[in-house]
């Protein structure tokens, strides 16, 4: 019965149209380099005699990647592209493409054309992004000290990638963000805050496919850690730990000699030497002097004479 009915010409001509234009719209994708991406069609069930293409465009050139048909009944896919050298795989079934290990050279429009009896044509743009790194940090102040709004001062920096934006959260509100510029290897964003202590910050580094955090410790930031040096620090300590004991010691020696000192000037002696003179007395009218002086003799010694003992000190 639909055999009565034609299709005018130009109606084919319009709905070819229609298709051509509804494939051509270009879904865009966001990889992480290093995966493994599909590129998926949304198709089902494509033809089993399809004639399947897909064109890469770095930049203005279509270059041919894939081709994929049927010759004498036996599928024959060919894999054009040195760029892509053992890393692509074509699903027949869908026309979905699988890109391995993808880079971010990799990015750019990659077109899929299928060809059964009309031509369909689907359009994806794929950006691969580096992985974000950790943002670091530091106090950009020349010296620290337990002053706080005189020495702290939190710069977070990055390194700088595609398509990066650093910020500063204040609890869960962000409170200042910069976005990243080709011409700096790092990017840089300062916290303007003249009390940081009172609240919890976090620095946020992000690009559409990845996110690292990093949150200021304000303690570690800007009073601990003087000493820029930490085997400088760890001397210091030594130093310390050494010479308290020993001047203690030296306090208590010096306090121990005085107190002998004092208490050996006030104690007397008990066995201090005396020195005797001996003093021997004669009468003076006695026969032995008178002989004595007759004779010039000075001095005669008797036992039975009285002997007199007299202390002299000294």
């Amino acid at each position: 019965m639909f055999s009565e009915y034609r299709i005018h010409p130009a109606l084919l001509l319009l709905l070819y149209c229609l298709l051509c234009s509804a494939g051509e719209e270009v879904v865009r994708l966001q990889e992480l380099e290093g995966n493994t991406v599909t590129i998926h069609t949304g198709l089902t069930g494509v033809q089993s005699d399809a004639h399947i293409l897909w064109y890469y465009r770095p930049e203005s050139v279509d270059i041919k990647i894939v081709n994929s048909q049927i010759i004498r009944g036996e599928i024959i896919t060919d894999y054009y592209s040195e760029r892509f050298r053992d890393r692509l795989q074509l699903n027949r079934t869908s026309g979905s493409l699988t890109i391995r290990n993808i880079s971010r050279e990799d990015s750019g429009v990659y077109k899929l054309n299928i060809i059964t009896g009309i031509s369909s044509v689907w359009s994806f743009s794929v950006d691969v992004y580096a992985p974000v790194l950790k943002p670091v940090i530091r106090n950009q102040a020349e010296k620290r000290s337990v002053s706080l709004r005189e020495s702290c001062s939190p710069l977070c920096s990055v390194e700088n990638v595609k398509d990066l934006s650093l910020s500063w959260y204040e609890e869960k509100e962000r409170i200042s963000s910069i976005n990243s510029s080709d011409s700096s290897e790092r990017l840089y964003l300062p916290l303007n805050k003249t009390d940081p202590n009172n609240s919890t910050y976090t620095c946020v580094a992000a690009n559409p496919v990845s996110t690292q955090t990093t949150q200021l410790n304000i303690t570690v930031l800007c009073f601990i850690n003087t000493v820029r040096n930490p085997n400088e620090a760890g001397r210091m300590k030594l130093l310390v730990a050494v010479l308290i004991p020993v001047l203690i010691v030296g306090l208590l020696l010096v306090f121990i000699a005085r107190v002998w000192k004092k208490k050996s000037k006030q104690q007397v002696p008990v066995d201090a030497e005396l020195n005797y003179a001996v003093v021997k007395t004669k009468p003076q009218n006695s026969k032995e002097a008178r002989e004595e002086n007759r004779a010039g003799v000075t001095e005669v010694q008797d036992q039975s004479d009285s002997v007199l003992y007299s202390t002299i000190r000294t």
